[in-house]
Parts: structure tokens; C-alpha cells; sequence
């Protein structure tokens, strides 16, 4: 298998997970931001239709096996619920590429009860934003001088 091709689907599998894997090794790769975009997009949106299908029969599963007594009302629990009072479902996918992954993102989504059609739309448009942001950010921010030197 071509090396290039193992490297773009690394990339696309990382971006599974974390988001911001996409802009940051794609950039490391030499590709240029159309393709950082298109394969960031694609691996947050793969993951967000894999969790967005199975995300109430994972919820259901991991309740299920859970024996211990998770605290309710934890800090991070009471910041998601408060931008969900506050934003709903589209500040949650707003935020899921800056502070949460995709696969986070969208069981929070799942587990307020967003219909899947939503899910995708929010997460979509997200990812597309951010991926612009951080392609388009990390080129210039490397272009200046210091920093290229650091890293050359």
C-alpha cells in the first residue's frame, strides 16, 4: 500500500477520536487545506453517524455494566448541562470540536435526546467551520518566520 495513502487514513482515523488530529497532522503531511478540510470533515462525520445510530444502545450498555455510583452532579456534567440550557443542541456541536470529541459530542447530543437528523446537521456544519478555521490558522501561524525556524 502506498505510503501516502497510509497517512491520509491514519489521519482520517484519528480524527475519530480528536478533532483537532485532522489540521494538525495534515498540515504535518505536507496536504494541502482543501484535503486537511475534506478528510477532517469526513473522519469527524463518520464517527458522529457511527455514535449517532448506535449512541442510545451504547448509553443502554454502559448503564447497564456500570456498577459503581457515578456522582451526578460533577462540574463537567453541571458545564454541559448549563450550555445546554443556554445553547441547546447547537452550542453543543459548536463546542465538540474545541472541547469535547466527536464521539462526546455526539453521545451528549443522543443522551438529551436530539433527533439524528439534527445530530448530523449541527455536527456537520461544526466540523466544516472548524476544520476552515484550524486548516486555514495553523498555515498562517507557521508561515511566520520564528516559529518556521523552530520547526524546520
Amino acid at each position: 500500500m502506498n505510503d501516502s495513502l497510509i497517512t491520509l487514513f491514519g489521519i482520517y482515523f484519528l480524527t475519530f477520536f480528536k478533532f483537532i488530529a485532522g489540521p494538525v497532522l495534515g498540515h504535518a503531511a505536507g496536504y494541502s487545506s482543501l484535503k486537511i478540510v475534506g478528510i477532517t470533515v469526513a473522519g469527524m462525520m463518520s464517527s458522529v453517524l457511527i455514535f449517532a445510530n448506535l449512541g442510545t444502545k451504547i448509553k443502554a450498555f454502559i448503564a447497564l455494566k456500570s456498577t459503581k455510583k457515578r456522582v451526578i452532579f460533577s462540574k463537567k456534567n453541571r458545564r454541559i448541562v448549563q450550555i445546554w440550557k443556554k445553547y441547546g443542541e447547537i452550542g453543543i456541536a459548536f463546542l465538540t470540536p474545541l472541547l469535547l470529541t466527536p464521539i462526546g459530542g455526539t453521545l451528549i447530543l443522543v443522551s438529551f435526546g436530539t433527533k439524528k437528523r439534527k445530530i448530523i446537521l449541527h455536527m456537520l456544519w461544526s466540523a466544516v467551520l472548524w476544520a476552515i478555521f484550524f486548516s486555514l490558522s495553523l498555515e498562517k501561524i507557521l508561515r511566520i518566520p520564528f516559529l518556521k525556524s523552530l520547526l524546520t
